[in-house]
């Protein structure tokens, strides 16, 4: 029996896109979200925001880090007054983190952020949540409904006696029923959970229900070690299932940092250009050099540098996997006792010693010229 592959799976799979989920389009400033648009990365911002200086200077290293949007809590009074000369000072979407107080909800939106993060049922009245809803809709603020598995409505946990995937879609769904009742539907959602399996089976479920884009993340995900896995697990496979259209991913730990660890989930799913990407072997007794060294130089060095060219670095450190891997990366080296080959392009440049391995990377990459 013979069989005819498709165009698509006669594509090397590193290079067949993923079929996303189809949703609606919504603008964050100059960001699209959804209806196609390249995957979003967020963070949040770790300062008092009344403390304008330090908050101003942390979104400009999540901007420089690669951040498409930061959020800032607008959480009492003295941050809804520093809000509007945050969004001032700085060039890149301000989402404004408001709950049960409308005032500061309508002061971030005269402020000019580029959406409000809010549910329309804790800020009160329905009087209340008109006045935020006609505001947003004035201003063409999109709001992001955020439910969380630990502050879900007492009579969604009585009804279904803990944090459950249908608990969480239906407040969310209730809150979009709301905004909806006042004709308001520039809304993102989210359905957060420490719980990795609740948060992924919740996302598949609100996918099937809504057309609405969808902010992924795991809640409170933790310190680095485990939260990075956590995160990397949880967003990533909803990503390679179609779902999700921008990201944040949770961090005990700096902002920029949330950054990077997502701009690598998506960049090893093929969702985001590359920047530059180092691989390293594990190692095992066949090395020969000192790969942990050599691997943490050059990654410092190139952030030191500010180098963001699409550009695949191979460090392999011996001589069975080390010549095939080195070759298929734009810039490699294979080593073994001491020297190694460097590699551009799968071509053997020349024959490095091991305390020129670093230097003759970045010299390679400073004139690496990738394709268009």
């Amino acid at each position: 029996m013979q069989f005819e592959l498709g165009v698509l799976e006669q594509q090397p799979i590193a290079t067949r896109p993923f079929r996303r989920r189809k949703t609606r389009r919504v603008m964050v400033g100059n960001v699209p979200v959804g209806g196609n648009a390249p995957i979003s990365v967020q963070t949040m911002t770790k300062t008092k925001t009344a403390d304008v200086e330090a908050t101003v200077a942390q979104i400009l290293r999540c901007k420089e880090a690669g951040a498409d949007i930061v959020r800032v809590t607008v959480n009492d009074w003295e941050a809804a007054e520093a809000i509007a000369e945050i969004v001032r000072r700085v060039d890149i979407p301000i989402v404004a983190d408001v709950h049960f107080n409308h005032i500061f909800a309508l002061k971030a939106i005269e402020a000019g952020v580029a959406k409000v993060r809010i549910n329309p049922g804790n800020i009160g009245s329905r009087e209340r949540i008109r006045q935020v809803l006609e505001a947003a809709k004035a201003r063409g603020i999109p709001i992001r409904i955020g439910v969380n598995s630990g502050s879900l409505e007492k009579d969604l946990l009585e009804k279904y006696g803990y944090p459950t995937p249908e608990a969480l879609v239906e407040s969310a769904l209730r809150h979009v029923e709301i905004a909806q009742d006042f004709g308001f539907d520039d809304i993102i959602i989210s359905v957060k959970s420490t719980d990795v399996r609740l948060m992924i089976e919740a996302y598949r479920m609100l996918a099937d229900q809504v057309d609405f884009p969808l902010h992924l993340g795991v809640t409170e995900a933790g310190l680095p070690g485990t939260g990075i896995i956590k995160s990397a697990v949880g967003i990533g496979t909803l990503l390679a299932e179609g779902i999700g259209d921008t990201i944040r991913v949770s961090l005990t730990d700096e902002p920029e940092r949330e950054v990077e660890v997502g701009k690598e989930i998506l960049r090893s799913l093929g969702l985001a250009q590359r920047s530059v990407e180092i691989i390293a072997c594990p190692t095992c007794g066949r090395i020969e050099v000192d790969l942990f060294r050599i691997s943490r130089e050059l990654e410092e060095a190139i952030r030191r540098a500010g180098i963001r060219k699409p550009v695949k670095i191979a460090l392999l450190g011996c001589v069975v996997n080390g010549p095939g891997e080195a070759s298929e990366a734009d810039i490699g080296i294979a080593a073994g006792r001491g020297v190694a080959l460097l590699y551009r392009k799968g071509e053997v440049v020349r024959r490095v010693s091991e305390e020129e391995i670093v230097p003759a990377i970045l010299e390679e990459l400073e004139r690496f010229e990738p394709e268009s």
